[in-house]
């Protein structure tokens, strides 16, 4: 079953936090770091395997879920063409 999170304040700040970075994909590859960005709810950054941001968000009940996205979606959840992502169970 898929399963999606509704994007929230907390995560558009993440992405805002990005984008004030202004770094292209190879830049982001540079600087890889699986916990930049860390919040209540949310640990991650950006992973060069991947080539994309991956996170683990925590719901809350302390469940750990992961997600991840590529940089050329972090403008779309700010600026709220994305609302919603999938994520799944960490294994």
């Amino acid at each position: 079953m898929r399963k999606t999170l509704r994007i929230d304040e907390e995560f558009v700040s993440i992405c805002q936090e990005i984008l004030k970075e202004g770094l292209d994909l190879n830049s982001w590859g540079f600087v890889e770091s699986s916990d930049q960005f860390q919040t209540v709810k949310y640990c991650g950054g950006f992973d060069a395997t991947e080539n994309e941001f991956t996170f683990s968000y925590y719901d809350n009940n302390g469940k750990e879920f992961w997600l991840q996205l590529p940089l050329t979606d972090i403008e779309k959840v700010v600026n709220g063409i994305i609302i919603e992502i999938e994520i799944r169970e960490a294994e």
